[in-house]
């Protein structure tokens, strides 16, 4: 298993409209040069629903660029997918999927230091930006989904450098797994599983509340 990611971009985007007087920040652009990481994440990058994005346990999304090619066989010469960001991602990496990443791995980002919180949880808005209506249903059947971080250091970070893994406490957990439980609709399957990630403090606080639900 790889211990490291390669950066391939990292990317920011402010609030800009989006459908139907709606905003969102979800089209990035790379950065270049060197970038701070802030406790909120990249400098330069915004939120439009702060009650939906952002925050502590959102703090930055990373989209693995493994999954374009498989993205591309099935959305041949999509725009988006000819560069990183479609996916709204702030990282852009290579070397590890949701398959390898578990919940609660520390990563170096430059001198920073972050924490995986959870995956990403898609939304309507993910069809809208493909133009097409079946990407959230094939990212929630397949569990391509990307993931979150927290920022446990501030520092700064610069794409084309590595994202070396530093501590991995919950090797059981990929985030692969933890999707599945709790958004791909295992938790029927795995109950008591579903009963662990409820009392994870390391999981973001809206899955461990959406994991407190299902088990209910």
């Amino acid at each position: 298993m790889a211990e490291h990611l390669t950066i391939a971009a990292l990317l920011t985007g402010t609030p800009m409209p989006f459908r139907d007087g709606d905003y969102s920040a979800i089209a990035k652009r790379p950065v270049d040069g060197v970038v701070r990481v802030r406790w909120q994440g990249l400098e330069g990058d915004a939120v439009a629903d702060p009650i939906h994005h952002g925050g502590w346990d959102k703090a930055i999304h990373l989209y693995p660029q493994d999954h374009y090619d498989w993205w591309r066989q099935r959305k041949p010469d999509h725009p988006l997918l000819q560069a990183p960001g479609a996916f709204g991602e702030n990282i852009a990496s290579f070397g590890m999927t949701e398959e390898e990443i578990c919940l609660g791995d520390r990563f170096s980002l430059g001198s920073a230091l972050v924490e995986v919180s959870h995956g990403r949880q898609p939304c309507w808005k993910l069809d809208h930006r493909f133009g097409t209506r079946d990407v959230l249903a094939t990212i929630v059947k397949t569990g391509r989904a990307g993931l979150y971080f927290r920022v446990l250091r501030e520092g700064d970070a610069e794409a084309k450098g590595r994202m070396e893994l530093l501590d991995r406490p919950f090797p059981d957990w990929p985030i692969a797994r933890v999707f599945r439980l709790l958004i791909g609709g295992r938790h029927k399957v795995e109950p008591d599983a579903v009963r662990a990630l409820a009392n994870m403090p390391v999981l973001a606080e809206v899955w461990r509340d959406r994991a407190r639900k299902l088990v209910e």
